[in-house]
């Protein structure tokens, strides 16, 4: 009994003096694979900034390159014998083999925003800062839908769980069910009041989005929800009332747009806009000008708004030497354009012959200048929602008035963040912008406005920044549906065929694109069994269609 006694003091002695060590060694080395807990303020910067692209590149505006391919917002400024990537994406096709190109979103959403926003939610509501965890939620609706309005089925109910090595995928159904009930919570955690909540507490990591203005973030949770019904517009359960009561309540004018912000530090990548020439993102890596369709519809070309020339385009757009506005045809490259004083500049300004992106910015327009703020979702594409519901109800008075309203909300956009280094004499003002909206082409009596009138403004106003949301679109219209007049909704647009030279992309089997595929260096290497669960692992998996495209 007594050596038991002695044996029992003797192990709690050595477990204490093993535990003081161990404390002590945990003291100096601490796991860098444990959990660590830091103010929420920091990390809600991050996140916003991967809402564009972050330091590394990563975010939706760097996937909306390639989506803006098969809208034809862009064209390959050369196109190559070899197939290049630019080409590949012009020709509807995928990204192939060990490739993350077009991976962005993918990665976006589930690591950089991911367990960051996870956390930052998990803290917050511990800590009763509610505005925080309220705009978490805001921030995973905007997300997951976009995530699986681009790749189709996504991983939903096994997200975020460390416990498993493999991960099952989820419908899209199910993924737009979540987004709403996820956009629900955000609109509870955004009204509270008290406790933690504070507007200049939540600045601190809202600074370069809303600067913490929670009225704001509850107008954009609203603008989600409308499109995650706008979407559907093809399905038995599509509410036209629904999109408009949500528009109602969301982004109402060019102050309200959200839009991610840069401080544009002279050679830092991090602090500038991804389409900006410091990060050369449009440039030689990835050589692109504007596309003939938009330039066509801007300059009246196009047969809804003929003979009328549309003066955001020197916005937008730029002009050739001559001081025509022209744009690359469809796989075409540059030299579809054969005179090169009609080629167009460069987004940067540069000429028209050289992809090599100046030292600074000082011609830059648009989004295209590296302080410029990055728009992601914004109150004229609220609008063109709205005014396409009303039109699918048969209130075409309302219709008419959002439609009119959309294309004010691009003319105030514009010039409220980017009017920098446009030509004095080309600046917009109010009596240009009414001359415009005064157009019969342009705004059209209530009874003669048509699907056309609508998809094409927001075609329009949506450039460059909303590519992702104008694919949903066009994916919508399937690319080439006509409306009730019999005309194609998206008029004059031209998709390659198996007949087109170049031809569509031969791992299509003549079908159009209507997903991307999943990251390669997560799904394919590590997902591969689960991928072929789905039929994710064949090579035309990015030409079947998508949920929300369907009836």
């Amino acid at each position: 009994m007594k050596r038991s006694i002695q044996t029992a003091l003797l192990a709690l002695l050595v477990t204490g003096m093993l535990g003081s060590c161990k404390k002590k060694l945990e003291d100096a080395y601490q796991n860098p694979n444990a959990p660590v807990r830091v103010p929420v303020e920091t990390l809600l910067p991050q996140m916003i900034s991967s809402m564009a692209a972050n330091f590394l590149g990563i975010g939706p505006i760097n996937d909306a390159r390639y989506a803006s391919m098969y809208i034809q917002y862009f064209g390959s400024y050369t196109v190559s014998a070899t197939l290049n990537t630019s080409t590949q994406f012009e020709r509807m096709g995928g990204t192939t083999g060990a490739s993350d190109v077009a991976g962005s979103i993918w990665r976006s959403h589930y690591y950089d925003l991911g367990q960051n926003c996870v956390k930052m939610m998990e803290w917050a509501e511990e800590e009763k800062k509610w505005d925080y965890v309220g705009v978490g939620k805001a921030m995973f609706a905007w997300s997951w839908l976009q995530l699986t309005d681009y790749h189709g089925e996504v991983i939903l109910k096994d997200a975020f769980r460390t416990d498993l090595l493999t991960f099952r995928f989820d419908t899209e159904e199910e993924v737009y069910a979540h987004v709403r009930k996820t956009a629900f919570e955000a609109l509870d955690y955004l009204n509270r009041t008290g406790d933690g909540v504070s507007q200049q507490n939540l600045a601190k990591g809202d600074a370069f989005f809303y600067n913490g203005d929670v009225n704001k973030w509850k107008k954009f949770v609203y603008a989600v929800l409308a499109r995650s019904y706008n979407h559907l517009s093809n399905k038995s359960i599509y509410k036209p009332d629904s999109v408009i009561y949500y528009c109602d309540r969301a982004l109402a004018t060019a102050d309200d747009d959200a839009m991610v912000k840069f401080q544009a530090t002279p050679g830092l990548s991090a602090d500038n806009n991804f389409y900006g020439p410091l990060r050369n993102n449009l440039g030689s890596g990835y050589a692109v000008r504007q596309s003939a369709y938009i330039t066509n519809l801007m300059k009246g070309t196009n047969p809804v708004f003929s003979g009328v020339f549309d003066p955001r385009i020197w916005y937008m757009l730029r002009p050739s030497i001559s001081g025509e506005f022209n744009g690359i045809t469809l796989n075409g490259g540059i030299g579809s354009i054969p005179a090169t004083a009609n080629r167009p500049e460069g987004f940067w300004g540069q000429r028209h012959d050289s992809l090599v992106p100046p030292a600074n910015d000082l011609r830059a327009r648009y989004i295209f200048r590296n302080a410029s703020p990055m728009p992601v979702l914004t109150a004229c594409e609220v609008q063109f929602m709205k005014a396409e519901a009303a039109l699918r109800k048969g209130d075409r008075t309302t219709a008419l008035a959002a439609y009119r309203k959309g294309i004010e909300l691009s003319f105030d956009m514009l010039q409220t963040y980017f009017s920098t280094n446009v030509p004095t004499d080309r600046l917009l003002t109010t009596a240009v912008r009414e001359s415009f909206l005064a157009n019969p082409q342009v705004v059209p009596t209530a009874a003669n406005l048509t699907l056309s009138h609508i998809m094409l403004q927001k075609y329009i106003a949506l450039y460059g920044y909303g590519a992702l949301e104008t694919w949903v679109d066009m994916r919508r219209y399937h690319y080439t549906d006509r409306d009730g007049s019999g005309n194609q909704v998206y008029r004059d647009f031209v998709v390659p065929s198996e007949t087109s030279v170049p031809a569509i992309w031969p791992d299509n089997n003549g079908k159009l694109a209507y997903r991307v595929r999943y990251r390669y260096n997560s799904e394919y290497v590590w997902n591969i069994e689960e991928l072929k669960r789905i039929g994710a692992d064949a090579l035309d998996w990015h030409t079947k269609e998508v949920w929300f495209s369907k009836p």
